[in-house]
């Protein structure tokens, strides 16, 4: 694997495309849920990409493997509270279904990251 910068991963890119949805998203959270639920998905997502990051900085190998599979968790704990905001309805169906589908991707890339730097 020749990446020299974890900003040439293409996983990486993308979380960040999910992070500034999920910003985008969350703005319409009510107010009362700043401390909430809002910080908790906004904390989440950001994890997302901040672990590729630091992986990537360790080099490759185990250490990697280690910090992608717990962006992937972050990325998983976002998609749960996504549908928390779509049971409270302070958001819609239709509105979660986008950025589940961008968390998909995050996920399939993260996995395909994870087996070309470990494969089983």
């Amino acid at each position: 694997m020749a990446v020299t910068h974890y900003r040439e991963l293409v996983a990486w890119q993308r979380a960040m495309d999910f992070v500034e949805a999920i910003y985008r998203l969350s703005q319409r959270f009510p107010r009362e849920e700043l401390y909430g639920l809002t910080n908790q998905l906004r904390r989440s997502a950001v994890s997302v990409p901040s672990n590729v990051a630091e992986g990537q900085g360790r080099g490759i190998g185990l250490e990697f493997a280690r910090f992608l599979r717990i962006a992937n968790g972050s990325r998983q704990e976002a998609e749960t509270q996504i549908l928390i905001a779509v049971r409270l309805g302070y958001i819609t169906e239709s509105e979660a279904a986008d950025a589940l589908g961008l968390g998909d991707e995050v996920g399939r890339l993260l996995a395909g990251l994870l087996r070309s730097i470990a494969p089983e």
